[in-house]
């Protein structure tokens, strides 16, 4: 029996650079709540551009955001259920070498602002303005006033020279890196299967009865523990051996519950 239906943002739900969720995914949302079952958003993108992007039935759903990172509950917006914080000292050593390279860009997410120190005029309206993110810039990494819960690396030549440049150093414990798109490498304490274990034991619900959905490699740690994993058609040909349920769109198979 399905009960809680997690599904990634960018890629999945939102294909072909479109910017808003599909009015038919609303209709589900609310179909399925009448009938006991739970939609969640699982995403690298923060809690304000979530909400942003499920205005019509935000108040009605938790959110897994930042990868994991930070959940929130049904119901009452800004309550928070868990935070993995990073290893402040380690997570600003990471930063440095992000900045220090000259083609990336780098990200520090708290609970819900994106930090940047941007080189050029690209990184701030996509994460403001493309996303729908807080943004704050700083002059100083160590001006990032809270804990920091994921750094991530933008890189316009492809998330490949990020992984190239930056796994060798950065890509053991106590990081989890994955990457998160074309141009994104994500680093983080949590990921999007322990965040989304600790909604199911909040809410519990066994994840035998979840299903869930994702096209990229940060999704992995979340499909390879649901009961119903689903990988979109159109994610790279490397992860369709690993998932062996595709789909073309979630509202397909949203139709058939």
């Amino acid at each position: 029996m399905i009960r809680l239906i997690a599904s990634d943002i960018d890629g999945t739900l939102l294909q072909n650079k479109a910017k808003t969720i599909p009015e038919e995914i609303f209709r589900h949302i609310r179909r399925l709540r009448q009938r006991g079952v739970l939609f969640c958003p699982a995403s690298g993108r923060q809690y304000t551009s979530l909400r942003r992007l499920f205005a019509p039935v935000a108040d009605e759903i938790p959110f897994l955001c930042e990868n994991g990172a930070i959940v929130y509950g049904v119901g009452n917006p800004g309550a928070v259920l868990s935070k993995t914080a990073m290893d402040r000292a380690a997570a600003l050593a990471l930063s440095r070498d992000i900045c220090a390279h000259p083609d990336f860009e780098v990200l520090l997410s708290g609970a819900n602002t994106s930090y940047l120190l941007p080189k050029g005029d690209v990184i701030l309206p996509l994460v403001r303005d493309r996303t729908g993110n807080n943004t704050v810039c700083l002059a100083r990494l160590e001006e990032v006033p809270e804990d920091i819960l994921k750094v991530s690396c933008f890189s316009p030549k492809g998330a490949a020279l990020a992984e190239e440049v930056l796994l060798p150093r950065h890509g053991g414990a106590p990081f989890q890196a994955a990457v998160a798109g074309d141009t994104w490498l994500d680093f983080t304490v949590a990921d999007k299967g322990t965040g989304l274990v600790g909604l199911c034991r909040s809410l519990g619900i066994a994840l035998e009865d979840v299903m869930a959905f994702g096209d990229n490699y940060n999704d992995l740690p979340m499909l390879d523990i649901v009961g119903h994993p689903y990988l979109m058609e159109n994610a790279a040909q490397a992860l369709h051996p690993l998932i062996p349920r595709h789909c073309r769109r979630v509202a397909d198979i949203l139709e058939t519950l």
